[in-house]
């Protein structure tokens, strides 16, 4: 009995001792399951800290430092490159002089020049200063004196192309035969607002004063305004703010004068010489058209048209604007009585 019992015991002191280890092992083993990523964690920010910076970082530092203070901007002049520029041989070729048409109208007796067409042709668009005819859209002469007549005309022409330009020619009274005018970029027609774009600008041309035929001063130098007449430039101190374009040209085919009746001419006559003046638009508004049927102008501000006309096309009138910048563009002062009417479509 007692050999039988004592295997028995030893057994189950054995399991005994192995469910213990078993167990010890398993509590060792979830505390180090917990216990590995914090130590993990915690000895990784330390060698972070104290560990010395290896060499691939030392490289890495030392590239952006150099690319930091390598001189990639143009601080210092003497390190950066300027190409060397030429201008270029290309030249656009010389327009194609203008034809002047009138539709079997006698060309005698119209009041644009074709040296005056040349000078408004440098100051219209790009786009038609390729066009090289001028259709005769409106005449005075020719349709009757009626502003009606005038828009059912433009309005005619504006089918051909809808981005045709139209210049204004006007003669006043004046001894002087100044005639003057605009370039609009849209037919006139009677409107409830004002129309047209900064493409717009006012004109004028007249005969210069033959130098010889000035009484220019003898004592002291001669005015602005003797110089002016005669054709010569001003000087470097007189006030050229609001000049605009002035040109001087000679007459061409044709005369902006009517003709003389004296009958007195010398045998050395001095060839006529035209100035030509343009105003542009100055962008202090966009009064640049407005028209109705019982008148037609250009340019405005603080109550002053630059040019305006009746509907009979009988009177006018001509002040200074803050559209174009202009001074009265008739001799005879701001309100003038018309003795011509041109409209000139410039388009294909």
């Amino acid at each position: 009995m007692s050999s039988t019992e004592l295997p028995s015991s030893a057994s189950s002191s054995r399991s005994a001792s192995r469910s213990r280890q078993s167990n010890s092992q398993t509590q060792q083993s979830a505390a180090s399951y917990f216990s590995y990523p914090v130590t993990h964690v915690v000895s990784g920010l330390y060698r972070r800290l104290t560990d010395p910076p290896t060499s691939k970082s030392k490289n890495n530092m030392h590239r952006n430092q150099h690319s930091m203070t390598t001189p990639n901007d143009s601080t210092t002049s003497s390190q950066v490159f300027t190409p060397v520029r030429t201008a270029s041989p290309f030249q656009p070729p010389p327009l194609t002089p203008l034809t002047l048409t009138g539709d079997l109208y006698n060309l005698q007796q119209q009041l644009l020049t074709r040296a005056l067409a040349e000078e408004i042709r440098l100051l219209v668009p790009a786009r038609l200063q390729l066009v090289d005819t001028w259709r005769l859209a409106y005449s005075l002469d020719r349709d009757g004196a009626s502003l009606a007549t005038l828009y059912e005309n433009c309005r005619e022409m504006s089918h051909r192309s809808p981005r045709a330009g139209y210049v204004l020619v006007v003669r006043d009274s004046s001894p002087s035969g100044a005639v003057f005018g605009a370039y609009m970029t849209d037919p006139p027609h009677p409107d409830s607002h004002y129309y047209g774009t900064g493409e717009c600008f006012l004109w004028r041309a007249s005969v210069l004063a033959s130098p010889t035929n000035l009484n220019l001063p003898r004592d002291g130098p001669p005015s602005e305004d003797m110089l002016e007449l005669a054709g010569l430039p001003l000087p470097p101190s007189a006030d050229t703010t609001h000049a605009g374009r002035s040109t001087t040209l000679r007459a061409g085919d044709a005369k902006l004068a009517p003709p003389s009746t004296s009958g007195l001419h010398s045998g050395a006559s001095t060839p006529e010489r035209i100035r030509f003046k343009a105003f542009p638009y100055s962008g202090v508004n966009d009064y640049m058209m407005f028209c109705e049927t019982g008148f037609l102008s250009l340019g405005g501000g603080d109550g002053h048209y630059g040019l305006w006309v009746d509907s009979s096309l009988e009177k006018g009138v001509s002040a200074g604007c803050q559209t174009f910048g202009n001074e009265p563009l008739s001799d005879e002062g701001v309100k003038f009585d018309i003795l011509g009417v041109e409209v000139w479509y410039v388009g294909a």
